[in-house]
């Protein structure tokens, strides 16, 4: 642990030197030394500090930095907050930045600025680059078009191992990975696939169908962003080649594509789980978070007004026995709480496809008989503690029973509602923890009084 210790301080004492030198090479227009120091660091490392320079120091950087260069500080940068760097640009500038960038990294950008950015992007950049661009923006978005990368290195089956090494050469500098070598017929439909490894072993006459897997997974061009990640989970690829319905290969999709839609889902997963309607960046103002934040809390405020409405119902029942009351948030919070225990792991089951259609079933079992063990225990803990606080044996059942039927239906509603929704192609993180915890006020309370009402007899 301290050598560990040890290796992490002398990097941050290497980085806080190549800042000094930077702001002081900015500060006295000392171009070739700010290359000097800045080049020799990490790209993470340029754009960190890059984002903590004010604005005309920045705009210094851009004077001393190549298109190429920015555009590999900009892939490191995030997405949003990446849209006020391209707005203080020169467009001409920022147009050549975007067209030295991954093609999937600038439609990635692209697809975060206004329109009108983006066309006068485009209008201004090299042919070339704007068509291969074009290409990908028009995919709709979190589908497999909209993140693949046309960088990669394709092979016709009747080459031989010297001629597709050659091939190999010419196009690795602008190919976004070179591990796989995707294996097309006459009609350029993807038939196979090549490793780097099995190319550099083979003898350079063997044809590249003698070589090549015709084991391949590929993903359709429509295909959820969400589902692909999962894939790549499961068969540990490093990039997936995606088809068109033809099996013509028109992009692949790499792994550090994936960590970026794993990050973007996780996100959008915690801000919905949390009832808000979109994720919130750290620079909203106060009035575009309370704007993401209030649809749910507009629908959770009537389903409040509901649950009110409800208690009033039985408005008679407590007149007759107030103690009743006294017990409602303890009920109502039972029920809240392990509903939303159900829904975290039904969520995360259903996220990263853990259940299929047998393993939803079994969720439901177990979730019901977890329901009915927690929901018994603390009923009778409860009767206990009411009999010896209150000695009232009947309230004490009341309760006790009461509080285990109210585990039982939320425990199984926590896990049901998101199956149901995913069911229905429904994102099912919408079935956020404020609305089923309101779910199940709403049959908590339900379930308490529809008992005390039944049962009043014993308790007067």
């Amino acid at each position: 642990m301290e050598a560990y210790n040890k290796f992490d301080n002398n990097n941050e004492d290497k980085y806080e030197e190549h800042r000094k030198k930077l702001r002081a090479a900015l500060k006295e227009e000392q171009m070739e030394q700010f290359r000097f120091e800045f080049l020799d660091m990490h790209p993470y490392d340029q754009a960190m500090f890059f984002m903590e320079q004010p604005k005309d120091s920045r705009m210094q950087i851009y004077s001393y930095l190549s298109p190429e260069e920015i555009g590999e500080l900009m892939e490191s940068i995030e997405l949003e907050d990446i849209e006020v760097f391209f707005a203080e640009m020169d467009p001409r500038f920022a147009s050549m930045v975007l067209a030295e960038m991954a093609v999937d990294n600038a439609v990635d950008i692209l697809n975060e600025l206004d329109k009108d950015q983006v066309v006068s992007f485009l209008t201004i950049m090299d042919k070339e680059a704007a068509d291969e661009i074009k290409q990908l923006l028009h995919y709709e978005e979190k589908t497999a078009g909209s993140i693949m990368t046309t960088e990669f290195v394709a092979l016709y089956q009747t080459q031989t191992a010297k001629e597709a090494m050659q091939r190999l050469k010419d196009r690795a500098p602008d190919a976004e990975t070179i591990y796989y070598l995707y294996i097309l017929d006459d009609d350029k439909r993807l038939v196979g696939v090549l490793s780097l490894r099995d190319l550099i072993i083979a003898d350079e006459n063997m044809r590249i169908q003698e070589i090549m897997s015709e084991k391949i997974v590929t993903v359709s061009v429509a295909k959820d962003q969400e589902e692909i990640a999962q894939m790549m989970r499961d068969y540990d690829f490093l990039a997936l080649p995606v088809v068109d319905f033809q099996d013509h290969l028109l992009g692949i999709i790499t792994v550090d594509d994936i960590m970026d839609v794993m990050e973007e889902e996780a996100s959008e997963d915690y801000s919905r789980l949390a009832g808000v309607s979109e994720v919130e960046r750290s620079d909203d103002n106060a009035f575009i978070s309370a704007k993401k934040r209030l649809p749910w809390l507009i629908i959770l405020l009537f389903l409040g007004m509901f649950t009110a409405s409800l208690i009033g119902r039985f408005e008679e029942t407590l007149d007759q026995v107030a103690v009743l009351a006294i017990f409602i948030p303890l009920i109502a919070g039972m029920a809240g709480n392990t509903g939303t225990q159900a829904l975290a792991v039904a969520v995360r089951g259903l996220a990263t496809g853990e259940y299929g259609k047998q393993g939803k079933t079994k969720l439901m079992i177990r979730e019901a008989g977890t329901g009915l063990i927690t929901g018994t225990v603390c009923g009778i803990v409860i009767t206990v503690v009411i009999y010896l606080w209150k000695g009232d044996i009947f309230l004490g059942l009341l309760v006790g029973i009461s509080i285990m039927a109210t585990l039982i239906v939320a425990t199984l509603a926590g896990s049901l509602i998101p199956i149901i929704m995913d069911r229905f192609k429904i994102d099912p993180a919408v079935a956020s923890g404020p609305f089923i915890t309101t779910i199940n006020d709403i049959i908590s309370i339900l379930i308490y009084f529809g008992m005390a009402t039944a049962f009043m007899n014993f308790l007067i």
